[in-house]
């Protein structure tokens, strides 16, 4: 018996279906067009991860990032994360497992709440090439998302570069969560450095998405931010 899985439907609540529906975007042509939900809230799912964990399989995993309903692909990556975090000897095997479902990782909500606590912590002491290769080369935006969203822990460790340069890679890119993703990164970047940050837009503000430039000055005064909005 599949345990998450259990425990996640027994909490499914179909009162909330439409309003997960329409927040994540999954009419026609939208960016999650087509998702399904089962009506279940983040807090719940991190309640349900904490209970069952420690009993959930490789094979339940593979079933739950498998599944059509999104908070099961949630539930996978969160009880992934808790293994990743609890059992080291283990560590390996979570992040292959991730790299080998990232088809299942196709929200930002899933991007977000696992690529940085997971990718981000394991590549502290590694090569960080597989970042930029998933900016570069993603063959989803999801997947370029991990790119530059999992430095989130870098930054956490005041290493600001790896953040800067997977940022110019996506510089250009054009869909609108990338561009909020690389903001959101370059302001956290900023604000272990704010004159780093200054220097990368220097040559860049005037050419870069206007969501993305928003994002990254968010922090700074205002007199400042309406200076870089109005060249």
């Amino acid at each position: 018996m599949n345990i998450l899985l259990q425990e996640m439907l027994v909490r499914a609540d179909s009162s909330q279906v439409p309003g997960l529906s329409r927040f994540f975007k999954t009419g026609p042509g939208q960016y999650g067009e087509g998702d399904k939900f089962l009506g279940i809230k983040v807090p719940v799912t991190r309640e349900v991860v904490k209970k069952v964990w420690r009993q959930t399989s490789w094979q339940d995993l593979e079933e739950c990032i498998g599944s059509e309903y999104h908070e099961l692909r949630l539930a996978a990556l969160l009880t992934l994360v808790k293994v990743f975090e609890r059992d080291r000897p283990q560590r390996e095997a979570c992040v292959d497992f991730y790299l080998r479902h990232t088809a299942g990782i196709n929200n930002w909500d899933l991007v977000d709440l696992s690529c940085y606590p997971l990718l981000g912590v394991w590549l502290l002491d590694k090569d960080r090439e597989l970042l930029y290769r998933l900016a570069r080369e993603g063959r989803t935006i999801w997947e370029q998302r991990i790119g530059i969203v999992s430095t989130m822990t870098f930054i956490r460790h005041g290493e600001l570069q790896d953040t800067f340069a997977i940022a110019d890679i996506l510089l250009h890119h054009p869909h609108d969560l990338i561009h909020k993703a690389v903001g959101w990164l370059l302001r956290e970047a900023g604000k272990r450095d704010k004159k780093a940050l200054e220097d990368f837009l220097g040559p860049r503000y005037r050419s870069m998405p206007r969501t993305m430039l928003r994002y990254a000055i968010e922090r700074f005064p205002e007199n400042e931010r309406k200076a870089y909005l109005a060249r």
